[in-house]
């Protein structure tokens, strides 16, 4: 006997919860591919629990030439909640072949319970990598909490005199909803629509150097309601990339989003109009 694919759709209708039947198909893929990333991430995480080896400063002689410094300013990575390091392999492997010569990652320990108490430690690691690079300024890509503290520190805490373009992926800068019952975390209360975290990125910031470049996904079930994932700020300078066809953990990883980002760190002015800001980045 011979099935029809119309005799299979009708059959996987009946089949399937009346939840689940209205699902598009680009849902279904792009959760398929978050699963597929979080086995493999699942490999690689014990690769990057320890801290990233740095090279110590070298003190040139005061009457030694000073070299010229580096045309792109160093790219700092930093990881999402309850994540380390490696979920950056694929992304700074692809900025290091672009011709970023200076890229490395800040881990923050999973036992943080405090946004500001981590963007005090970001701080203290930028003056470290300028002093050890001769830079005054650099490049922060942040995924998910790893953005929104990189944010904090940029527009509170005077960091926006360090990081020329902060590139946010799937992070919740208007608070998300999700999972109610991760509130028994600290740092999952300060990333709520109404902590006090949220409330003081909402307070004016006059001044701001540092350019904004938020991807935020359609299908990021992280972000609730995904819209939060969007820099909304009359003081900030921001450019906010919708990306359609993939979730919150590919967002560090999918080839299509890192070319997006490498664009991003390559303009003098992030926030002027792009193809990507004007039509959003379809990865699917």
């Amino acid at each position: 006997m011979t099935v029809t694919k119309v005799q299979v759709v009708r059959l996987c209708g009946a089949l399937l919860p009346a939840r689940l039947a209205g699902i598009s198909v680009a849902l279904l893929k792009a959760t398929a591919l978050e699963l597929a990333i979080l086995a493999g991430h699942l490999l690689l995480y014990p690769s990057g629990i320890a801290q990233e080896r740095r090279p110590a400063p070298r003190l040139a002689p005061p009457d030694a030439p000073r070299l010229p410094a580096w045309d792109k300013p160093p790219v700092l990575l930093l990881h999402g909640f309850i994540d380390n390091r490696s979920v950056f392999v694929l992304l700074r492997r692809s900025l290091v072949q672009h011709g970023r010569q200076h890229v490395e990652s800040l881990n923050y320990s999973p036992l943080t319970c405090d946004i500001r108490m981590a963007a005090e430690l970001l701080g203290r690691h930028v003056e470290e990598i300028c002093e050890r690079t001769g830079q005054e300024r650099v490049d922060i890509v942040g995924h998910s909490l790893g953005g929104l503290i990189a944010r904090y520190y940029a527009q509170r805490l005077g960091g926006d005199a360090r990081v020329r373009t902060l590139v946010t992926l799937g992070t919740p800068h208007g608070g998300t909803r999700v999972v109610p019952l991760a509130d028994a975390h600290p740092i999952v209360r300060q990333m709520r629509p109404g902590s006090d975290v949220v409330a003081e990125l909402r307070e004016p910031a006059p001044g701001c150097r540092t350019q904004f470049v938020s991807f935020w996904s359609e299908l990021d079930q992280i972000m609730d309601p995904v819209e939060t994932a969007c820099v909304d700020h009359p003081d900030l300078s921001a450019q906010n990339v919708r990306v359609a066809g993939v979730g919150h953990l590919a967002l560090p990883v999918h080839p299509a989003v890192a070319s997006a980002i490498r664009q991003a760190l390559d303009l003098a002015e992030p926030a002027a109009d792009t193809p990507a800001s004007a039509d959003g980045l379809t990865v699917a």
